[in-house]
C-alpha cells in the first residue's frame, strides 16, 4: 500500500503539477511532504499527516517552514 500511495505522489508531481501554477505556501512543498511521511511512518499515519497538511494549505494559511514530525523512539521498559 505504501509503495502505490508513493506512486500516486510521484504521478502527480510528473504529469499534474508542472500543467498547474505553483500554489502550495509550505516548504517542503505538500508533495514532498507525503512522500517524506509516507516512507517514514508508513501508509496508514502518513496518508492522515499528508491529508491534515493539504487541508492546512490553503489561501488563509501564513505558510512557512512545517518539516515531517520526526519518528519518536520508543523505550524498551526492563
Amino acid at each position: 500500500m505504501k509503495k502505490i500511495l508513493m506512486a500516486v505522489i510521484q504521478f502527480y508531481r510528473t504529469y499534474i503539477s508542472p500543467h498547474t501554477r505553483p500554489s502550495c505556501r509550505y516548504i517542503p512543498t505538500c508533495s514532498e511532504y507525503g512522500l517524506t511521511a509516507i516512507e517514514r511512518f508508513g501508509a496508514f499515519k502518513g496518508t492522515i499527516l499528508t491529508v491534515w497538511r493539504v487541508l492546512r494549505c490553503n489561501p488563509f494559511s501564513k505558510g512557512g517552514y512545517d518539516p515531517v514530525p520526526e519518528r519518536k523512539i520508543k523505550k524498551e521498559n526492563k
